[in-house]
C-alpha cells in the first residue's frame, strides 16, 4: 500500500483524500493498476482498534540508528506522527543539532520535522504507551567471537512487550535469527496475556538500508512483511505502506527473518567469490576490473560483484553469522557459507599483507614506513565505521611498526585503542611512501595519489588513479 500524496501537511485537512496503491509483488506496476482511493477515516479504520482518534497513527520508533532515523523519518513523511525513542543522550543531541550521517534531503527532512510537535525525540520507553505501533530498530552486531551480540535486542523487546497495550502493532525489523519475532515478542505478549493477532498486533518487516545510496533510499525500496496471522501482516502493510513503494506479504514472521539472511548471506558469499576470483586474475596477470565488465555484458544470470578490501558495516560481515549461530546449534553445517563468512574476515590482513609485500618490493621495511589510507568509512558517502575493514588494516601495520595515516573528509578524527589521529586535509604524496586506496568518497579528488611511489587501489578504480595495482 503506498500513500503518494508527496505534498499533503503532517495531518490531512478535513475532507482530504488520499491515493494508496496495494500490491503483494516487488515488481513494478503499472500506472493506476491496483490504485484505490481511500479517506483518512478509512486509512486509520484499517490500524488497530487504539487508532480511532480521527487522525493518523501515532507511530514509536525504538531506536534512532542508520535504520531507525531515516524509518521515523519516512514515517513522518507519510503523514504519521512520531515519537523516536533511543537510549543514548548524546545520540538525541546530535539528532536535535542536526550533525547525524545522512544523505542531504534526509538532512533537510530532519531539519524540518524538528520544527513540528509532530516529530519529537525521546530517552523515555514509556512513550510507546501514547503509540498505536511501535518499530523496533535496534542493532545486531556480532562479538569478538563471531556470536550475535542480543543484548540491545533483547531489551528493546523486553520494554515493548513491558509497555505494549491492547490494539497495539508491534513491528520489528532488526536482522537476527529465525524465530526471534516468536521469541522476544510473541511469547512474553502471550505470557502477559495479549494474545497475538486478537489483543495485540505483532509483524516482522526487515529493514532495507543502504546508507548514503539514493537510489536505494527507503521510499525507493520495497518491503517484505510477515505477521503472525494475516490481520497482523495487513496492519504492519497499512503502516509501512506509505515508506516503500511496494510491500510484499510472506506467511510467516519467520519467512521474513529468512528472507533478510538469505539477501545478505548470498551478498557475502559473492563479494568473497570476487575477491577470489580477483585474486586469481592477478596471478594470471589480467585486470580484474576490465574481467567483471567484461562478463557484465552477459543480459541473464551474471550479477556484478567486486573485490575489495573486506566489509564492513553491521549488515554482510554480521547477519550470515547469526544463521550460522543458528545451524551450530542444531548440529546443521553450512559449509559454503561458512568458508565465505572466514574468506571476508581474513580479507583486510590479507590486504595489510599485501601492503607489506609492495613495500619490501620497493626495498623498505614495513617498521618505520609511511603509509596514507585514503578513506577509512566503511563504504563511500557516509562517515560510519562499523566493522570498517580499514580499521583492522591500520592497526595490523601499526603493529609491525609502519606510521600510519589516513585522508577522509567524513572522519575528522579517529581515536583507536587510545591513539587518535586526524584526517590529513591535503595530503603531499612525497611525504608516503604508499598509498593505500580504501574508500573513495563522491566528489574525492582521486588523482593526487599517482604522485605517491607506490599507489595499492583496493577500490573499483577511478580514472583518476592512473598508477599502483588492484588487490
Amino acid at each position: 500500500m503506498q500513500i503518494a500524496d508527496d505534498n499533503s501537511p503532517h495531518v490531512p485537512p478535513e475532507g482530504t483524500w488520499r491515493t494508496v496503491r496495494t500490491t503483494s509483488q516487488d515488481d513494478e506496476v503499472p500506472d493506476g493498476a491496483g490504485a484505490v482511493t481511500l479517506s483518512p477515516e478509512q486509512l486509520t479504520a484499517s490500524l488497530p482498534a487504539q487508532s480511532q482518534h480521527g487522525r493518523l497513527a501515532d507511530v514509536a520508533v525504538v531506536g534512532l540508528g542508520y535504520v531507525g532515523l531515516p524509518t521515523a523519518l519516512c514515517l513522518f513523511a507519510a503523514g504519521r506522527t512520531v515519537v523516536g525513542v533511543d537510549t543514548s543522550e548524546s545520540r538525541l543531541a546530535d539528532i536535535r543539532s542536526v550533525r547525524v550521517d545522512l544523505l542531504p534531503a534526509q538532512q533537510d527532512r530532519l531539519a524540518q520535522a524538528l520544527l513540528d510537535p509532530g516529530f519529537r525525540v525521546t530517552t523515555d520507553p514509556a512513550a510507546a504507551l501514547e503509540a498505536d505501533a511501535v518499530i523496533i530498530c535496534v542493532p545486531t552486531p556480532v562479538d569478538g567471537g563471531l556470536v550475535p551480540d542480543l543484548r540491545a535486542l533483547k531489551a528493546a523487546c523486553a520494554s515493548a512487550v513491558a509497555h505494549a497495550v491492547p490494539g497495539q502493532l508491534l513491528v520489528l525489523t532488526s536482522t537476527s535469527y529465525v524465530g526471534t519475532t516468536r521469541e522476544l515478542l510473541v511469547e512474553p505478549l502471550v505470557a502477559r496475556g495479549l494474545r497475538p493477532g486478537t489483543d495485540v498486533f505483532v509483524a516482522f518487516a526487515p529493514e532495507r538500508i543502504d546508507p548514503g545510496n539514493p537510489s536505494h533510499s527507503p521510499d525507493r525500496t520495497p518491503r517484505v512483511i510477515g505477521g503472525v496471522t494475516g490481520r497482523c501482516t495487513e496492519l504492519a502493510a497499512s503502516l509501512l505502506a506509505g515508506t516503500a513503494p511496494s510491500v510484499h506479504r510472506v506467511d510467516s514472521p519467520e519467512a521474513a527473518e529468512m528472507s533478510k539472511l538469505w539477501e545478505n548471506t548470498f551478498r557475502a558469499v559473492n563479494i568473497a567469490l570476487a575477491n577470489e576470483l580477483a585474486e586469481n586474475c592477478l596471478e594470471l596477470g589480467l585486470e580484474p576490473l576490465h574481467v567483471i565488465e567484461a562478463a557484465a555484458t552477459k543480459p541473464y544470470g551474471f550479477m556484478p560483484f567486486y573485490p575489495g578490501p573486506g566489509v564492513g558495516g553491521h549488515c554482510i560481515p554480521c547477519d550470515p553469522h547469526y544463521l550460522l549461530w543458528q545451524l551450530r546449534a542444531r548440529e546443521v553445517a553450512s559449509p559454503l557459507v561458512e568458508v565465505a563468512m572466514t574468506a571476508i574476515a581474513e580479507r583486510p590482513a590479507r590486504v595489510a599483507g599485501k601492503v607489506r609485500d609492495a613495500l619490501t618490493a620497493r626495498g623498505l621495511a614495513t617498521a618505520g614506513a609511511r603509509v596514507l589510507i585514503l578513506g577509512i568509512a566503511y563504504k563511500p558517502g557516509v562517515a560510519d565505521l562499523r566493522e570498517s575493514p580499514a580499521l583492522e588494516i591500520m592497526d595490523r601495520l601499526a603493529a609491525w611498526g609502519a606510521t600510519v595515516g589516513y585522508s577522509d573528509p567524513l572522519v575528522p578524527r579517529l581515536d583507536r585503542h587510545g591513539v587518535v589521529r586526524h584526517s590529513v586535509a591535503a595530503p603531499c604524496p612525497a611525504d608516503w611512501d604508499l598509498v593505500l586506496v580504501h574508500t573513495l568518497h563522491p566528489g574525492a579528488e582521486v588523482g593526487w595519489p599517482a604522485g605517491s611511489p607506490v599507489v595499492l587501489d583496493v577500490t573499483r578504480r577511478p580514472a583518476g588513479v592512473a598508477a599502483g595495482a588492484a588487490v
